[in-house]
């Protein structure tokens, strides 16, 4: 989840070439997870993903493509990961 906030403002900010759009969490592409996780904090990552301006008018359609495309090829890795936990 946070590897793909983190590529949606990554995206934006290539897009708007504005090096002062930075992810809010230590690491790239791969945030640093906690040691222990608890709820507030799950809570302000999830939140990342709907961050307001991370959204917008994409100008570009190569990149829409390319992050439209990596956040489906993950939902699909989700759904496999379910489906085994479930037994099949």
């Amino acid at each position: 989840m946070l590897h793909t906030a983190y590529w949606k403002c990554m995206v934006r900010r290539r897009l708007l070439r504005d090096a002062d759009i930075a992810f809010p969490r230590p690491g790239t592409n791969w945030p640093h997870l906690p040691e222990q996780m608890d709820a507030r904090g799950w809570a302000r990552d999830r939140a990342l993903l709907g961050k307001r301006g991370w959204r917008s008018k994409w100008r570009n359609a190569q990149h829409i493509y390319g992050i439209a495309s990596h956040d489906l090829y993950h939902a699909g890795q989700i759904q496999l990961l379910k489906r085994l936990q479930r037994g099949g």
